[in-house]
């Protein structure tokens, strides 16, 4: 089985994870948590990197930090992993989904600008599967200062935008580094900035708000704290972090050039202004395929290829249904989202996968096409 997406750990992970063994710092204190928030906040461009728990409590860290809270509204894609949606609601405040652009498979900035309103406090730009966002026009939205400006950069660790990487455009980054993400510490993430106001803010909350004395707070913080092994592989994952977006990178060019005319199979996006990182190569199937994306996906795992389905819109979770307050707001209709949601997967997409494993998915895929 040629797995939908593993770690490449090739680098330093073992020698210093095995230091902070040997030294007895695995939690939070030690010295790679300092480490690898000065090699990251470097790697995006960033002045500060607070590393935390995982990318759902960066997302809720960058809201917490801006006091979002109940009667303020979040503008998010409707096409987007859940965890989006739920790091809004964590902090009582309501997201405004809104559709996505079909040609990059992200944010539509005119939906996002036709959503804000007097209770409009962020918007978090999604870089979907390591494509940017078009972020100039939600710049400009929030150029008053008014309204946050969030990258959910998540996905697309060395990506860029007009030359730009992500995680140094917006007023904060949240980015995960889970074990499928180009860079990994297992779980973990990370929320970039050049504000150094934010940049301590987000340190307290992080960190149960501790003051002086110690265990008086002044305000309610979480335990999102980073552990120290974490960031020591994290620090590895960081020094190689160039050739793993570019193996990333050679991947798609494999995986475009053998599926090219394939009929019914639509390649990723990448747009001129942008450089994706393609954490997973996705494709979306037409109707001139002749299987479903289910049905695709269970002949390609009889062929030992696993995939993954695309999000599944937010608009459409059973679980948003069921709220009783905070329940998202559809800002119009969804198709692109929809359409995304129920044509697209991901073929094999780990950074170290073999020109054969490539050329043994796409023959797979073109050998379905053919019936």
């Amino acid at each position: 089985m040629i797995p939908v997406c593993e770690p490449t750990l090739s680098g330093r992970e073992a020698e210093y994870a095995a230091d902070c063994l040997r030294a007895n710092w695995i939690s939070s204190g030690g010295k790679f948590i300092g480490l690898f928030e000065e090699a990251f906040a470097g790697f995006c461009g960033a002045k500060y990197c607070v590393s935390c728990s995982s990318g759902t409590a960066a997302l809720h860290l960058a809201l917490a930090a801006l006091d979002i809270g109940p009667g303020d509204e979040v503008i998010i894609p409707s096409f987007a992993m859940i965890a989006v949606g739920n790091a809004v609601i964590y902090t009582g405040a309501t997201p405004v989904l809104v559709e996505s652009k079909r040609d990059t498979w992200t944010m539509d900035p005119e939906q996002a600008a036709a959503a804000v309103n007097g209770r409009t406090r962020a918007i978090i730009a999604m870089h979907t599967y390591g494509h940017p966002v078009d972020m100039d026009p939600l710049l400009e939205i929030a150029a008053g200062g008014k309204i946050a400006m969030i990258e959910d950069s998540a996905e697309a660790h060395g990506a860029e935008y007009k030359g730009r990487r992500c995680g140094s455009i917006g007023l904060m980054s949240a980015f995960s580094f889970y074990g499928n993400k180009i860079l990994t510490t297992g779980e973990g993430g990370a929320v970039t900035t050049s504000d150094t106001a934010l940049a301590a803010r987000l340190r307290s909350l992080e960190n149960h708000c501790f003051g002086e004395p110690r265990f008086v707070h002044e305000d309610v913080g979480f335990n999102y704290r980073m552990t120290n092994i974490e960031a020591a592989i994290g620090l590895a994952q960081v020094e190689a972090g160039g050739k793993l977006v570019e193996m990333r990178r050679q991947n798609a060019a494999g995986y475009n050039r053998l599926l090219a005319g394939v009929p019914g199979v639509e390649t990723p996006p990448e747009a001129p202004w942008a450089k994706s990182s393609y954490w997973m190569y996705g494709v979306v199937l037409g109707p001139e395929f002749p299987l479903g994306r289910d049905e695709a996906m269970a002949e390609l795992r009889r062929r030992g290829i696993d995939t993954r389905a695309f999000f599944h819109p937010l608009h459409l979770q059973p679980a948003y249904s069921r709220l009783k307050a905070g329940r998202p707001i559809a800002a119009g209709a969804m198709p692109v989202a929809e359409e995304l949601g129920a044509c697209g997967l991901y073929l094999p997409s780990s950074s170290h996968l073999e020109d054969e494993q490539i050329r043994k998915v796409a023959d797979a895929i073109f050998e379905i096409a053919s019936g």
